[in-house]
């Protein structure tokens, strides 16, 4: 249970604040996409939400720009970036809102232009959960070699994680990305809020959307930090072949920080919890877990333990130099997360 404060604009302030004060705040952006230097720009002159607001708004309208100068490749790019820097504008703002809204639809508006240029099929799809549309993007390239299902943190949105999308399919495996309870579109926009209940039916249902809609290709699973313990709870899902959890929660009352806390106590039910409990350990098959031993959510022993129980096949792959997420080998952790799809792994 999540005990915080319900002031959105103090939760606001606390963000900005950790925003100026500490690197890593930063890390998870840059590896999903943003520049560097707007990062630096930003950050520099942060001293309230409309400086967050107008610094990454004008990268949002050079890239809007660039793309409509721009050939047909380089176009889908910079919308796809345009989108992202309307995506981070939205999450600023904790609480759902008309502010929220808006700045997540302009995000939604560049993705769907820059779909429409890519060479690659894309279709969003619903699936429904307690009478609420749950959003997501389905992307198919030829003659593809799986499915892979996209768990997103939830603190994140399909549209944030598109770098993931563009390199499974380069890679060549189709994408199904959706927004869960309490992410993105589905929180944003349809006013679905997270429980325990509700991402354990989400993640079956999705699971068997992926699978009619693939049902000649293996379906595998990757997950990040909340969504990768949802990755190997899926595991055992009889549709699912392989998953693959980078940084798995496990919610053992390790300290969080605080703005984060609080931002999760908009998008989770009252008195509820967003994680599953991993105890029938002997259903989860294919599990292959990546882990930063300079992790401070996620301890050296907790992965371990878990990798232990697991029944084969299962392979962990740890870096001594990452912390949480590992958002400085997340090319080598999607290339990796593959070539474990699709070997037969014996140990």
């Amino acid at each position: 249970m999540i005990k915080t404060n319900n002031n959105p604009n103090t939760t606001i302030r606390k963000t900005l604040m950790t925003a100026r004060l500490f690197d890593g705040f930063w890390e998870r952006w840059i590896a999903h996409g943003v520049e560097k230097e707007a990062v630096f720009e930003v950050r520099n002159s942060l001293q309230d939400v409309e400086n967050w607001v107008n610094g990454f708004l004008d990268y949002a309208f050079t890239h809007y720009e660039a793309a409509e100068k721009a050939s047909n490749a380089q176009a889908e790019y910079h919308y796809r970036l345009s989108g992202l820097y309307y995506n981070l504008i939205h999450w600023i703002y904790p609480q759902n809102s008309s502010r929220k809204q808006h700045w997540y639809k302009k995000s939604k508006e560049l993705f769907i232009l820059a779909d429409q240029l890519s060479s690659t099929k894309c279709s969003l799809e619903t699936i429904c959960i307690d009478e609420h549309r749950c959003a997501g993007r389905v992307r198919t390239p030829k003659q593809p070699k799986g499915c892979i299902i996209i768990l997103n943190p939830i603190d994140s949105t399909k549209e944030e994680l598109f770098s993931y999308e563009e390199h499974f399919i380069a890679l060549g495996f189709a994408t199904v990305s959706f927004d869960g309870p309490g992410q993105g579109e589905t929180y944003t926009l349809n006013g679905l809020k997270g429980t325990t209940k509700r991402w354990d039916v989400f993640l079956n249902e999705l699971i068997s959307f992926s699978k009619k809609t693939f049902h000649d290709l293996p379906i595998y699973l990757f997950g990040t930090s909340s969504a990768g313990t949802w990755s190997i709870y899926g595991s055992a899902n009889r549709y699912i072949d392989k998953a693959v959890a980078v940084s798995p929660a496990f919610g053992n009352g390790v300290s969080l920080p605080e703005y984060f806390m609080e931002r999760l106590n908009y998008v989770i039910e009252d008195n509820e919890t967003i994680l599953p409990r991993l105890k029938d350990v002997s259903d989860y098959k294919g599990v292959l877990l990546f882990h930063g031993n300079k992790d401070v959510m996620v301890s050296d022993g907790e992965v371990h333990q878990l990798h232990s129980t697991l029944p084969n096949p299962k392979k962990i792959v740890e870096y001594s130099q990452e912390g949480h997420c590992c958002n400085h080998k997340l090319v080598e952790v999607r290339t990796q997360s593959t070539q474990w799809f699709l070997e037969d792994v014996q140990q």
